[in-house]
Order: C-alpha cells, then structure tokens, then sequence
C-alpha cells in the first residue's frame, strides 16, 4: 500500500504483502511431520495418515497428498508385515478412487498391489483380494482397472501353481485386450503366459507366447523393467534348449535392465541365472570374476554365497561337498525352480563322473566296492550304474548274482565296413540311373 502524506508528498510508505499458504502446501507439511513419527510412534503415524486421507476434498485440491499418504501408509503396513490392514486400506480407499480419474485410479492400485507383493507368503491373500477389485471393477464399470487386476491375479496363480485357471484367465484375457490393441498390457500378459506355458513343460507354446511379447515391444517403447522380463525368460528357454552361452547372454540384458529400473529383486534373480550358466559351462573362475565386480557386490547376500559355494563344490568335483551346499543353502537354492532343475542336472552329471573315473581301471569290479570308493549307499550306486548302462554312458552290464559290474572294452570302429557299404550304395545308385536310362532309349 502506497500513502502520499500532505506535507510531503514526495514520502512513500510500502507495506509487506502476506503470502497465504496454500491447503495443499500444509498437508504437504503434516505429511513430512508424520514420517518422522513413523520410527518412535507408528501406531499414532498410521492415525494421522488416515486422518489426512479421510480430509474432504470437493475441489481436488489435495488429490497429489492423500496418493502421497496413501503410498506412504501402504509402505508402513509392508514394513511392519501387515498384510490384512494393508488389504483393508485398498478396500478402504475405493470412495477416494470414484473422486479421481480412472488412470490415475489404476496406477494407485497397482503400486498398492506392489506393496502388499513385497510382504512375504502373502500369494493367496492377494488373490483373494484381486478376485474381489474384479468383482468391484464389473460393477463401476471400469474395464481399464479390470484387465490389468486380472493380468496380476494370472501371475498369481502361476505363483500359486494354479496352472489350469492361469490359463483359462490369460486365454480370455488376451482376446479383450485384442480388441482395445492394449500394446503394453498384451506385452505383459504375453509374458506371463510364456511363463506358464514353461510351467506346464509345452516349449513351443512357451516360445510363440515369448514371439508374440517381442513384436508387441517392437511396436511400441518398452520401459527397461518389460524389456528385461523379455530377456529374462528367453534366456530360461535358451537353457531348456542347452544354449547356456545365449542364455547368458539374455540373463546379462536382462541384469542390466532390472539394475537400471531399480527392481533389486529381479536384478538378483538374473544374477544367479548368470552365475548358474556359467557353472555349467565349466567357467567357474567367470563366477568369481562376476561376484567380485560392481554388480556382484551391489547385490551379494545368502542367494550369492549359496551360488559360489555350488561353484566351488563343482571346481572340485566333489559329489560329497555338493550335497553338503545342497543342504546347507537349501532355502535359498529350493526357492527358486530354475535354479533347483540345474542342480539336480549338474548334481546326475557329477555322480556320472566320479563313477566313470573310479571305473576306468577295472574290467570287473563289485559294486559294493565302487560304492565304498565313491562313499555311496549301494542301492543308489547300483541304481546309477544300471540307468548309465541303459543311457550307454557306460560300456558293460550288470552281473546281478555275483554283484558285479562287468565293463567292456571299447572296440574301435572299423572304418572299411562303412566304406565298403558308401561304395555299394553308389555303385546301386549309378545301376538304377543307367537302367532308367537306357528303358529311355528302347522307348
């Protein structure tokens, strides 16, 4: 405010101008208060951000703060392992949804199913709780929500095992999203049914299902974390197919990815699978040199050290000290199928040669002997050695009245004989022609 005082006009006098704050800025506020409350008193945190999401809102003022409180009340239930509250807190939230647009809706949704994927054994909850957000979906009539909850539900279940209704849902599923050429979602849902497909041991589907993800990434920008899952799962069928170099390499893409969309789980997981790949190609020194590298020790934990003791286990040739890794990290190897299916194959592969080099000496040796050499119980040695003969990765049979392995001498292959047969096979060749030839002439 300007004065003009009659006796000087020439004065001025300005007042400050006060800046009001906003509503918006003072949740924004209360917000940061709260966070530093979670820590000394969660139970009055959980309270407040309640409060906050709870505040009447009729001109959208505050929409930005209550997601943040949202978000931020989910993290705490996950933290604290409260899955039920967390689930009550999606339900709870719906009159909220019906106030914001529905993408906005979807988005907040997914982050909260994300939290709630993050507290352990909760599968079956979040099933359950999908089946529910469907059945909401149909009645307020947003089919955008719908598809994508349907889409986690069929992860879900093939978390589950569930393998039939994954199916039956995905193959419903991909025909509505045909018809809104939904390319990101058909990506997703491509993915998954790669996966299950894997599950279900059909390879052929599995790799159409994987095509199909690739060409919808082609048509549109992939995110990096969709890129990678592509990489991740052609990598898992390269190795179905023995193609562990390739492999390695989609696992490697795949790492990168995972690394650069923050997702330290998935990161991990690529990380065993690279691990895994190169312990059964026989690089072991690779797997030291990649558990020491920026990577390796940004993401080193038990998953890492179970991986390293296995590769020390197969450096050594040790069927002893691999079943001892075996039960030691049985956990963490367990967990995981991939990684499970190539331990028990690297597990076969060594069994098959130690014997053979406790073997090689002997033309008649008892099994009872093999097995104390091996330090094995003999029905198990006996058992190996049968499916060895029948496999022929072993020359000889078993004498089962006197207990004996009774091995064969290898008799090189003459090569005269196959000669000999290729010459006649020719010669046959060039009477038929001439035969042919000359019933031409008399023609």
């Amino acid at each position: 405010r300007i004065t003009n005082s009659p006796t000087s006009p020439q004065a001025m006098e300005v007042e400050p101008v006060e800046v009001k704050e906003t509503k918006g800025e003072a949740i924004a506020k209360k917000l940061e208060d709260i966070r530093a409350l979670e820590e000394t008193n969660p139970q009055q945190a959980v309270k407040l951000y309640k409060d906050v999401i709870g505040l009447d809102d009729p001109e959208g003022e505050i929409v930005s703060q209550k997601t943040q409180a949202i978000y931020a009340l989910g993290e705490l239930y996950a933290q604290k392992g409260l899955h039920k509250d967390l689930r009550n807190l999606i339900v709870d939230t719906r009159p909220f949804f019906t106030t914001i647009a529905k993408a906005k809706t979807a988005k907040i949704l997914k982050e909260l199913l994300n939290i709630l994927g993050r507290i352990p054994n909760t599968a079956k909850l979040q099933a359950e709780f999908c089946k529910e957000t469907i059945t909401w979906c149909e009645e307020e009539g947003r089919s955008f929500l719908k598809q994508r909850v349907q889409t986690r539900l069929a992860s879900l279940l093939l978390e589950m095992k569930q393998y039939k209704e994954a199916l039956a849902l995905i193959s419903r599923l991909v025909k509505d999203v045909k018809k809104i050429d939904d390319k990101i979602l058909l990506l997703e849902i491509s993915i998954i049914e790669s996966q299950l497909h894997l599950k279900l041991k059909n390879t052929p589907k599995a790799k159409g299902a994987l095509t199909a993800a690739r060409s919808a990434a082609n048509a549109i920008y992939c995110p990096p974390s969709l890129q990678a899952e592509i990489d991740i799962q052609s990598g898992v069928l390269c190795s179905e197919e023995g193609d562990f170099k390739t492999a390695y390499s989609y696992f490697f893409e795949g790492f990168e990815g995972f690394d650069t969309s923050k997702r330290p789980v998935k990161a991990a997981q690529c990380l065993k699978y690279m691990l895994m790949a190169k312990i059964i190609t026989n690089n072991t020194s690779d797997v030291y040199t990649l558990i020491n590298t920026k990577g390796g020790v940004k993401y080193a934990g038990v998953e890492i050290d179970a991986m390293k003791a296995i590769a020390d286990a197969h450096k050594d040739r040790s069927i002893h000290k691999f079943a001892d890794v075996k039960k030691k990290y049985a956990k963490e190897l367990g967990a995981d199928w991939f990684v499970s299916a190539h331990l028990h194959t690297l597990q076969d592969d060594l069994l098959v040669q130690n014997l053979l080099r406790i073997i090689e000496p002997f033309e008649r040796v008892q099994i009872k002997h093999v097995a104390k050499l091996i330090d094995l119980p003999t029905p198990l040695v006996e058992a190996k050695l049968s499916e060895m003969v029948l496999e022929k990765k072993l020359n000889g049979i078993l004498d089962q009245g006197s207990g004996n392995l009774i091995v064969f001498q290898e008799i090189p292959k003459d090569k005269t004989f196959k000669a000999g047969l290729d010459t006649i096979s020719e010669l046959g060749s060039v009477v038929d022609k001439l035969y042919a030839k000359a019933q031409r002439a008399l023609v």
